[in-house]
């Protein structure tokens, strides 16, 4: 498995929130565990106190995210780097559950946390797949959505770096949202146009008579 997948798990995390409309899906310690995904050995480590320790996280790895969306390359490496020194891992070669036609493993990287609690195996993980996806495309393809008031992280691997939205569902929503706002301009447009005109006409009628 490639390590830049594991920065999956940093987007999962800091999607749970969405703070301008004040919606938090992170209340739980069954919403702590539907995280970890097919993890099933980690997220049975969970426990209630991992609720806040997981909103913890989850706030200071929105901030790598909006320092990057903010233009503060420097800043959101440093923010990055002190969740790489304080939740580290241990890269290992795995060949586990993946085989190739002849039945040799398919060796691969693999990240071995070695967490005190769940919290704290999940931010290593978070961390280090989000390090190396920041290396690996640069520090402006962390973006949060444009779609207000959205806000969802998301990572950009498109090819032109072109990308806006969380989900296409936010880029036709925004995209609806500029078509309407042109046609008020328009007609905002063509309704002073008309009183004008109007206001010519009179004019000109008058100083005919």
């Amino acid at each position: 498995m490639e390590l830049a997948y594991y920065s999956d798990y940093a987007v999962r995390l800091i999607n749970t929130e969405e703070p301008v409309r004040g919606k938090d899906s992170l209340t739980s310690v069954e919403a702590v565990r539907d995280l970890f995904g097919t993890n099933q050995e980690a997220a049975r480590r969970a426990t209630d106190a991992d609720v806040t320790r997981f909103r913890s996280v989850r706030g200071r790895l929105r901030a790598v995210f909006e320092s990057a969306d903010g233009g503060d390359e420097t800043l959101a490496v440093n923010l990055l780097n002190s969740l790489l020194l304080e939740f580290p891992v241990s890269p290992q070669i795995s060949g586990h559950n993946f085989r190739n036609d002849d039945g040799r493993p398919l060796w691969h990287m693999h990240l071995a946390d070695h967490p005190s609690n769940a919290t704290a195996g999940y931010a290593a993980i978070a961390a280090m797949g989000l390090a190396f996806h920041l290396t690996e495309y640069g520090v402006d393809r962390l973006g949060l959505c444009e779609a207000a008031p959205c806000r969802n992280a998301y990572l950009d691997t498109s090819t032109n770096r072109s990308r806006r939205y969380c989900s296409d569902r936010c880029a036709t929503r925004a995209n609806v949202a500029a078509y309407r706002a042109r046609k008020r301009l328009e007609a905002d447009r063509s309704e002073r146009t008309g009183l004008a005109a109007e206001s010519a006409q009179r004019t000109s009628a008058t100083g005919d008579r």
